[in-house]
Parts: structure tokens; sequence; C-alpha cells
């Protein structure tokens, strides 16, 4: 079950409050993120650029779950002071078991390697995080833990007993090397997030960045990796941080790479064109001095950042969707605007600008309950003038296309553009979540190469082979391609609308 989806089943069964069996966490010395220098690869890579670009900051969009995964890979492997990874989730797959290699190797030759990760998945992995901490190279910290570290009953039983704390997040996903290089956006670690899955591929997408923006995410992350809720894993379980386990790791990573070098992910690899040029250090990037990073405050997580006014990431969004004058282009996957997200995007349809969303059909979404509570808004969204379009769960649908023709797609993006000229990707989704309960981050940059790029993206995935528009017709909502009309989810099981109603009729859209 997916992650987002763990957390409903709770609250649409047992939403029970009550205290946490963690202990507070002791005061620890502040971190900071290793200061840029001299003398690495990177340095003199991207210092070159930066310094014939003052003032600015370069850009890329990582369109391609191969080139996102490759920029990853390689990024860590030319390290040669510091590595820091934030996360939402990393899979033990090919593809997060190849990172873990990278991070590991990064570590053996004198990197600062610093990994937060999210506990609400990484608790099932505890031990090969546990494993890692025991690098002397490599601190690891668990954001928002657990306090039992095993145990599917004591999980169950911690988070109902300690579900208001529980069931804050920390979506936000940072890849940062040498304070030079960063990545950021919606993508967690994994195969099914850089096209590699021969079960669903995730259409996602993230930013590329260098120059100053590095830095801003720099200091994002040690805010929240000095955070009260950033727990060090030796803190939380001394006994499994120790030279054996790391041990035990290195021997399973070593027997996963081999198997990894013969899947049909790295012969797509070793046979892209683009991707040969990426490892051979063509970063093309587009520069800018007009850009902002925005994250969320860490606190937000122990609630102390209530509501709609916790959301820095949204309070960044309004005025740019207010200063749209001409089109507002949406990308997000888990879409619950509600009443206050519906009337906006309707006030400015009224005042002429022309508002396209695209989001998950029931049958692609891989939480149906999240589409249950958007589909309470789309009437009076299309009544108000603004145009849907749900993207279908086909093999191949999407830039984040599969290489094994039974895999199917889901949207994972999330961004938006306005007028041609300005552009956001991050991790936050339109929808109650993101908004009051999870932390969450994202970049603006004003550049219309990129933003027309991203309505390219938008163009692309919207079009009749991979989306259906979504009409009222005579009142009523009708699904179609331009082949075929439905009035029903189209390709929805029995269980996914199950599911949505569940979500209709429960009051739980605070929770989606």
């Amino acid at each position: 079950m997916p992650i987002r989806g763990r957390a409903l089943a709770l609250v649409a069964s047992l939403a029970l409050a009550g205290c946490s069996s963690l202990q507070p966490r002791p005061e620890l010395p502040e971190q900071s993120a290793v200061p840029v220098a001299a003398g690495t690869v990177l340095d003199e890579l991207i210092g070159r650029a930066e310094a014939a670009n003052p003032g600015k900051s370069g850009f890329r969009l990582l369109r391609e779950g191969p080139e996102a995964f490759v920029l990853r890979s390689r990024s860590a492997l030319m390290a040669g002071r510091s590595l820091d990874v934030q996360t939402y989730i990393w899979h033990v797959d090919d593809t997060g078991a190849y990172l873990v290699k990278r991070v590991l190797e990064a570590a053996d030759r004198g990197v600062k390697v610093r990994l937060l990760v999210d506990d609400m998945d990484a608790r099932s992995k505890h031990y090969a995080f546990a494993a890692l901490a025991a690098h002397p190279g490599i601190d690891v910290r668990m954001f928002n833990p657990f306090g039992s570290r095993t145990g599917s009953l004591r999980f169950a039983f911690e988070a109902l007993g300690s579900f208001s704390r529980i069931n804050r997040r920390m979506h936000n996903k940072t890849w940062i090397v040498d304070n030079r290089i960063a990545i950021v956006g919606g993508r967690n670690l994994g195969d099914e997030y850089f096209g590699a899955s021969d079960e669903v591929n995730f259409v996602d997408l993230d930013f590329a960045m260098v120059g100053p923006i590095v830095r801003e995410a720099s200091a994002s992350f040690d805010r929240y990796w000095n955070s009260p809720a950033a727990y060090p894993m030796r803190l939380l379980d001394p006994a499994a941080v120790s030279s054996e386990a790391l041990a035990q790791l290195r021997l399973a990573v070593a027997d996963l790479v081999p198997k990894a070098a013969t899947h049909p992910f790295a012969q797509e690899l070793r046979d892209n064109d683009s991707i040969q040029r990426l490892i051979a250090g063509d970063w093309t990037m587009h520069w800018t001095a007009d850009y902002r990073f925005v994250a969320d405050d860490p606190a937000k997580a122990l609630g102390k950042q209530q509501g709609l006014g916790g959301s820095r990431v949204l309070e960044a969004i309004e005025p740019e969707l207010q200063g749209a004058e001409r089109q507002i282009t949406i990308i997000s996957p888990y879409f619950v605007p509600g009443k206050l997200g519906t009337d906006g995007l309707v006030r400015h349809v009224d005042r002429g600008v022309d508002v396209r969303v695209l989001t998950n059909s029931l049958a692609a979404n891989d939480v149906a309950m999240v589409y249950g509570g958007y589909s309470q808004s789309r009437p009076d969204l299309l009544r108000g003038g603004v145009q849907l379009w749900e993207l279908k769960p086909l093999a191949g649908s999407g830039t984040q296309q599969s290489l094994f023709g039974s895999s199917g797609a889901s949207l994972h993006t999330k961004a938006l553009a306005t007028d041609s000229s300005r552009v956001f990707v991050g991790s936050y989704n339109i929808d109650p979540r993101s908004t009051s309960l999870n932390c969450e981050q994202g970049v603006f940059v004003a550049e219309p190469v990129l933003a027309r790029q991203l309505e390219a993206l938008f163009a692309q995935e919207s079009g009749p082979s991979r989306a259906w528009a979504v009409t009222l017709v005579e009142g009523k909502v009708q699904w179609s391609d331009g082949q075929e009309s439905f009035d029903a989810s189209p390709m929805a099981s029995g269980g996914q609308k199950f599911q949505a109603w569940i979500a209709r009729v429960l009051p739980i859209n605070s929770q989606l």
C-alpha cells in the first residue's frame, strides 16, 4: 500500500488521538552544510559556469526518469566534499540499491554524507538505515520517527496512539552534492520514480539546479536536519548501528548491483544518447536571477504551524496565480482543491485566465480515496470553466514510459506554469494534506524556456492517447479521448470505486 494510502487507511478506520511513545530528542549541536570551496570535480565543472553568470542560478527540468537517476548517480560519483539527501521514500530495489552503492562509495573516499529520511516508509527498512549509520562518514536521521522500530502491530498501535503526530510527514525531496548542484522536485528514490519498474511507473519531474539557489536548498536541509523532529539513528536504536550490519549491507548491495547491470533499464542507460551526453558532463542549464526556493517550517511536523497559515509553499503559490494574465497550467497527481481552492481557480477564469489542470484518473490513482475527495469539487470546477484532464493508466503513458509492455502509468508530477513565463516544481500537491499536515517545498523560476517546456509536457500528457478530457454534458460528468466517451470513471475497478465512495461519505477531506 502507498504511504499516503496507509495513512488514510488509519484515518478511515480507527483515527484515535493520544500521546506519543517517542521520547523528546535531546539537544544536539547545530550542524551546517559543508561550505563551497575549490578542488573537487564539481567545483571545476560548475564553478566556471557560476563565475560566468554572476547573480544567477542555472536550472534544468528533469522530465525523463533515466536522466533523473543518472544525474543523481553521476553527481554522487563526482562528490568530493559532501552529499546531503532528504527524501520521503527510499526503496530497496535495483535503482535504490545502486544509489546506496554510490553513497557508500562517496563515504569510503571521505565525503561527508547526511541522510534525512521520513520514517513512515523508512521504518520498514530500519536495519538498512541503521547499517548505513554505522559508517563513520555517514550520519542518518529519521524525521518524525516511530519510537518502536520493528513489528506491524507495534507500528499500528503507535500510529493510533500517537496519531496527531504520526499523521504529519516530511514530504520534501532534495539531493545536494558539494553544495554545488541540487536536485529537488517530486521524485522519491526507487524504480517506479525512474521509469525502471515492470509494474507502474510515475510521470514525475525534478529541477536540477546550480548556483546560489543550491545554497538556499542547503540552508533548508540544515533547518530540517537540526529540527527537534530529526532523530539520529544511533539514538533510536544504538544496538542496530553496528559494523556487522554495515558489512551485511555491503554484501547485499554487492549482490544486487551486478543483477541490476543486466536489467533492461541498465541497457536503456547504455543505449540512450542523451544519457551518455549527461554522463559525459553535458549538463545544459537555463540561467536566471529571478528564482525563489520555498520550504515549510519543519515545526509544521510538530503541529506548531496550523492550517492554511502553516503552508509557506501555498503562501508563495497564491501570488503567482494572482499574477497570471492569460493562462494557468497545473499538474497535480493528488488534486483536492476543496471549496476554497475551487472558488479561487474559478475566480481566475472569471477574470479571463485560461485555467487547465491535469490530475490522475481513478484508474491511474494510487490512492483512490484522494480521487474521491477531488470528485466532490469536480462539478463546480467544470461549471466554473476550469478545464480538466485525467491521466490514463496505460502502458507507456507519458515521458516516464516503462521499458515493459505490461507496465502502467500514474501521475506524480507537482508543477505549475503561468503565462509561458514562470514555472514552479516541487513536492506540494494541491490538497489538504500538503497544505496543512505534511512539510513541503518547491522552487519558483521566471524563465520562459522552462515554462514552455512544462506546458509542452502538459500538452503531451493531456493528449487523447494519454488522458481523458473531463467535461459536463447535460449536467453530468463525461470522460472522452475523442474516440470513446464514458459516463463513469473509465477503467476503474470496483475496489477503486468503493474506496473513492468511502472518501466521499466519510468526513476525512482534511486528511486527503
